[in-house]
């Protein structure tokens, strides 16, 4: 491929070897060549791909986003198993294989560089081996917006998540000129662009380490009308309720707070960062039957959270979401707690809240504390009474830019 654009491969693929500690721990956690997304933009757009490597990407984001996840291409899934999807578990999509995974074409590319000699920055050989090694371990993914309208064929503009709340950026294309040769041009890249014809964005993944709405249904397809309602997540342990109508050895009027579905309003992000994803929490008071002040010693309140990715073509539709917050709730469960957020990450913190319930007509509240990262935004936060839930079970209410619908199920 003749190409326009020229640079030192050392230079746009690693930086000097260094140790990055986690935000919240301070523990080393990598070192080695660091993975930019701009860097791998520009090496991707310097490969000759084909319709099967073209096929392998929108392949793995289908997959993706078909596990609830955004559409997303991690580089591990890539060089681990190509055309897999974040939720496929290691496993290539439908047992699908490559002649020419997207894998090789890198790790060929990168080889040919070392060997051309035109890879020294700041005094140092790149070594591809090691700078493969940082790409399998990164973060780093391909992230292909409105992917569902690719028409099978045409190549996408390749760019990278800017810094900052930048919506346009450098994108690079391949031109073929009349004589055959193919060069590599920048141009600019919106999201307007990106509805028109593919765009591949280089940013991060935030989602792939989070069971989203769609894989907790998968593991517990038993649970409701074949796996159509769900659990949620009490911690890292599912939650399972004992019943919709009624808990075992419990009382009959045992009811349960379902959510069937959402509407988001608004997108939190630019659309270089992807999807909205939301994380839905709960605290209350499972099952709660105690008689004296003495009895409540036995309980303790739980916080029942999910996930749900709104991609971006998703905004402003009604989606399913068909979800359990509270499995038994008693006549005794005054209110619960609810968190909206959308993910931003950010070092961990919980806020401070409380359910209430009622034992011989006194009010008393349980402390609870639900997690959260200090840079999410707080969609939506408050209580949600049993009055208002039995008053407006069924219909559609505003919690700051999402939609939700509410049902009580049993007696």
């Amino acid at each position: 491929m003749k190409k326009t654009i020229s640079f030192f491969i050392a230079a746009v693929m690693v930086m000097a070897a260094c140790e990055r500690l986690d935000d919240n721990h301070g523990v080393p956690v990598e070192t080695g060549p660091q993975v930019r997304p701009d860097q791998l933009a520009m090496i991707l757009s310097e490969i000759d791909m084909g319709k099967e490597q073209l096929w392998e990407v929108h392949d793995a984001v289908t997959s993706s986003s078909g596990n609830g996840y955004d559409e997303e291409y991690t580089m591990a899934d890539l060089f681990a198993s190509p055309g897999a999807g974040v939720g496929d578990a290691g496993q290539t999509r439908a047992g699908k294989t490559y002649e020419r995974p997207l894998r090789d074409l890198i790790r060929e590319y990168l080889v040919d560089a070392q060997g051309k000699g035109g890879t020294k920055a700041t005094g140092e050989s790149l070594d591809a081996d090691d700078y493969l090694k940082a790409l399998t371990s990164s973060d780093v993914q391909i992230y292909w917006p409105y992917s569902e309208d690719w028409d099978g064929r045409t190549a996408p503009v390749i760019t990278f998540a800017p810094e900052g709340d930048a919506v346009t950026n450098t994108g690079f294309v391949v031109r073929e000129d009349a004589q055959g040769q193919k060069r590599v041009e920048e141009v600019v890249v919106d999201e307007d662009m990106a509805i028109r014809r593919p765009v591949w964005v280089i940013n991060r993944n935030t989602d792939g380490g989070f069971v989203s709405l769609e894989m907790l249904r998968r593991q517990d397809p038993s649970f409701g009308e074949g796996g159509t309602i769900v659990v949620g997540r009490t911690g890292n342990a599912p939650h399972r309720p004992a019943g919709l109508s009624k808990a075992e050895g419990g009382e009959d009027n045992l009811r349960t707070l379902v959510i069937k579905s959402l509407r988001a309003n608004r997108n939190y992000d630019t659309w270089f960062a992807g999807a909205s994803e939301f994380f839905f929490r709960c605290g209350s008071v499972e099952n709660f039957q105690a008689k004296s002040e003495e009895e409540m010693k036995r309980y303790s309140p739980s916080v029942t959270e999910f996930m749900v990715v709104v991609r971006r073509n998703q905004i402003g539709k009604k989606l399913p979401f068909n979800a359990v917050l509270v499995s038994d709730w008693s006549a005794q469960l005054d209110n619960v707690a609810f968190l909206i957020t959308e993910d931003d990450g950010g070092s961990r913190t919980t806020w401070k809240c409380t359910a209430d319930v009622k034992v011989k007509s006194k009010g008393y509240g349980f402390n609870i504390e639900i997690p959260l990262n200090t840079r999410d935004d707080i969609v939506w936060r408050g209580s949600l009474a049993r009055t208002w839930l039995e008053r407006y079970s069924g219909e559609t209410g505003r919690f700051g830019d999402v939609e939700l619908t509410f049902e009580i199920l049993g007696k």
